[in-house]
């Protein structure tokens, strides 16, 4: 019997160094010059910007009538419940509620079908609000998010355990929830609404 040849693992082809003296000059990698730091330059970072209307985590926007951002499991969950949204928004905070509903939040009840048809008739009620979206997609939580982000006088109405965690580490937006057959609020400061003497 023959002898095997055994396999190196692992094995490389040697390449040469591209500061070595036998390649030409042209070809050769320039070593890199360190530029020295002039200590009277500015340091420049960037800082994000916070909104005007917050002071600390409060958020001067929100006042009655308050601008609810509902989401399409928020209808749901209402309609299991059997909560009206409007009147129940109002019991929650004690003022007037508008709630708004995006295209995108729309578009995904729509998506759901004819076992959802109630959630959609609801959800084309005249005292809720519709607000047009530019952005590509209908993926609503992304929509729900980045409207919160750059207006800062929606809360947000809101079942589903993802949208919550993201929308907790924005600063000023309490989140509407159900809990108990009822509408609760998180993150709401006290003196909201409440009338000033």
């Amino acid at each position: 019997m023959g002898k095997q040849k055994t396999r190196k693992f692992a094995a490389m082809k040697r390449m040469i160094n591209l500061k070595d003296q036998r390649i030409k000059d042209k070809d050769r990698a320039k070593a890199k010059e360190k530029k020295k730091k002039d200590p009277s330059d500015l340091k420049e970072r960037e800082v994000t910007k916070y909104p005007s209307c917050l002071f600390f985590q409060y958020n001067t926007q929100l006042g009655p009538p308050y601008h609810v951002l509902v989401d399409t499991n928020f209808i749901n969950f209402s309609i299991k419940a059997k909560l009206d949204i409007v009147q129940s928004m109002m019991d929650c905070l004690y003022a007037k509620c508008i709630p708004y509903i995006t295209d995108c939040v729309m578009a995904e009840i729509e998506k759901l079908g004819m076992k959802y048809r109630v959630a959609l008739r609801i959800a084309k009620d005249p005292r809720f609000e519709r607000l047009p979206c530019t952005h590509k997609g209908t993926y609503a939580d992304d929509c729900l998010v980045q409207r919160v982000t750059q207006h800062k006088c929606y809360i947000l109405a809101t079942v589903d355990r993802d949208l919550k965690r993201r929308v907790r580490k924005i600063p000023g937006v309490p989140i509407m929830y159900i809990s108990n057959h009822r509408y609760n609020i998180e993150r709401m400061p006290d003196d909201y609404g409440a009338p000033r003497f």
